[in-house]
């Protein structure tokens, strides 16, 4: 992989593990992971006019609109840390997002990337999310039963008091949501099947195997 350009999309229902498998690839490769779910939960810390509306937007379990989202993506393609490669975490969601991306790339000279869809049944999502924890200091991701933090309440990756869960990762939330990502989302994978994009991988699988097999196919 090394001198080669990595362009990769990581799609997949929420609490699949594709945020975690991005951020382990990135600071291998020291590639930026654009996750835009924390461009959008930095827009609302802001307090942006923005914000404001995608806060609304996201506690129904609903997705931002496809005109706010391909002008915040478009932006972050002019910035210098995408000539290496990039990793796509949450965008596109939907066809007009895919073509839109694709323009935006052609337009920088770069292919289309590689995408890879990480599938869960929708029970163990359910179990995965409504037990999520995070450190609000250095973004490191527990469980409260699958993964917990070594101390209760603390983070022992940077000491940091006081984990947090997301306001929107109760159930009823997130069911509306993998509603959302079946009706809008899951047509991508045709999409992106007939562009020759596509890869599979189980969600099941251990975080050590996920990055042995996503290594194999980037090789």
């Amino acid at each position: 992989m090394v001198g080669q350009h990595v362009g990769c999309i990581f799609m997949g229902p929420p609490g699949s593990g594709k945020g975690t498998q991005a951020k382990l690839l990135t600071a291998e490769l020291s590639i930026p992971h654009i996750s835009t779910g924390d461009i959008l939960r930095s827009e609302v810390a802001a307090g942006s006019e923005l914000g404001l509306k995608v806060q609304a937007i996201m506690d129904a379990g609903h997705y931002v609109s496809d005109d706010v989202m391909n002008q915040l993506i478009e932006q972050r393609f002019l910035q210098s840390d995408v000539e290496a490669g990039y990793i796509l975490d949450g965008y596109p969601r939907t066809i007009d997002q895919a073509e839109s991306l694709i323009g935006i790339l052609r337009a920088r000279g770069l292919a289309t990337p590689k995408v890879f869809y990480f599938e869960v049944p929708t029970e163990v999502l359910v179990e995965r999310i409504t037990g999520r924890l995070s450190c609000p200091a250095c973004g490191a991701v527990f469980h409260k039963t699958l993964n917990p933090p070594q101390k209760d309440n603390f983070c022992h990756y940077c000491g940091h008091e006081g984990l947090t869960s997301r306001a929107d990762d109760d159930e009823a939330t997130l069911r509306k949501r993998l509603e959302v990502f079946t009706t809008q989302t899951a047509p991508l994978l045709s999409f992106f099947e007939h562009h020759g994009a596509l890869i599979r991988l189980n969600g099941l699988m251990s975080p050590r195997d996920l990055q042995g097999a996503l290594r194999g196919h980037l090789s």
